[in-house]
């Protein structure tokens, strides 16, 4: 087992590197200055080479994926005399410092990975993405738990009555959700549940977590606002927990412990609760497991629609004003995520089937 969950960190180590990679050169070639973007259009060439080289976009591109490489890395190499770039010299964005070894005139150093500043507000990018992480995360969470909830409440009574009026209208609104972009139906909920019907539901098109009193300005968490996007999120994992719950539980219910299981007389309920469903929900938990990462992703249209202030709306505006830096941070911060979240799924399986560690 040991073996099995250290091949899965290599595994997911060189998923990562592959990943950062990607984004860095990917973001690279984009078109657009971000020295031109920061100082304005009108600007003179000496501001424009100024700001250059203060990001260090002045050097080779091979030489800016290495100190890119070396700002992520926890353990990295840095001579805190050189000026050429402003996070090589300024020990306070990396949060702490430990000196491990020194080579030559420089250091090897432990430190927090360095996600660089904000081209826009100078602020660091790792301080925006903890701002606005938690609300992406809230919003996954409820929309996982909707989908959980109301995915088998609507799968069992389904597989109880099949082919029937009930469990074809079901499956149409499985294949429904399954193929709905998450964007439209961000626009469509918010404009039945937010405009044509707020006087009943008393809810709005836009709003986030929190709300600022204009007099005092203590901010109040507002669940409220929660409720469109973690059901429009949620409308995909709904549809797919709906039919996965439905196929499993009639896969079971054919089963001869089923049969065994009602020949001695035991209730209907005990028979489809603790006999039918509790097998029936591993593929179900295992398919939400991993829904949860892709939800971080996917978020992003619906925080945008309903002015989530989650991660959202941070990649979207960093996109509008060429932000590179928050926008590779928070690229790498779904990544992230998304490859945790796979090795855990990974370790789950192999805790719960030896024949996954020996393959």
């Amino acid at each position: 087992m040991i073996n099995f969950v250290f091949r899965r960190l290599l595994y997911g180590f060189l998923v990562l590197c592959g990943v950062v990679t990607i984004i860095f050169f990917l973001f690279n070639i984009l078109p657009g200055d971000p020295a031109r973007m920061l100082v304005g259009q009108r600007s003179d060439i000496s501001s424009v080479e100024a700001i250059t080289k203060d990001l260090g976009l002045d050097k080779p591109v091979a030489v800016q994926y290495l100190n890119f490489l070396n700002d992520l890395s926890p353990i990295s190499f840095h001579n805190f005399k050189n000026t050429d770039s402003y996070w090589y010299f300024n020990k306070s964005d990396y949060g702490g410092v430990v000196q491990l070894i020194q080579i030559s005139d420089g250091f090897l150093i432990l430190k927090s990975p360095y996600l660089r500043r904000s081209y826009q507000s100078r602020r660091h990018v790792s301080e925006i993405i903890a701002e606005a992480f938690p609300k992406t995360l809230l919003l996954a969470s409820s929309s996982i738990i909707i989908a959980m909830l109301l995915g088998i409440l609507l799968g069992i009574p389904a597989a109880l009555t099949k082919d029937s009026f009930l469990d074809r209208f079901l499956l149409v609104f499985s294949s429904f959700g399954m193929s709905i972009p998450s964007f439209f139906a961000a626009i469509i909920m918010a404009w039945l549940f937010a405009f044509v019907l707020a006087d009943y539901t008393g809810l709005q098109m836009f709003g986030s977590l929190y709300t600022v009193d204009s007099y005092t300005g203590v901010k109040n968490i507002d669940l409220k606002n929660l409720i469109l996007p973690a059901i429009t999120l949620g409308i995909r994992p709904l549809a797919i927990v709906v039919s996965l719950t439905r196929s499993s539980m009639l896969d079971i219910l054919s089963q001869d412990y089923i049969r065994t299981a009602k020949a001695k007389g035991l209730s209907g309920f005990s028979v489809v609760i603790i006999h039918g469903l509790r097998n029936a929900l591993n593929p179900v938990i295992t398919t939400i497991t991993g829904w949860f990462a892709s939800l971080m992703a996917g978020a992003v249209f619906v925080e945008y629609v309903f002015d989530w202030k989650g991660i959202g709306v941070v990649i979207v505006d960093a996109l509008e004003k060429y932000d590179l830096p928050v926008i590779m941070g928070s690229v790498l911060t779904i990544s992230l995520v998304l490859i945790l979240v796979n090795i855990f799924v990974d370790i789950v399986y192999a805790a719960l089937d030896p024949r996954i560690r020996l393959s």
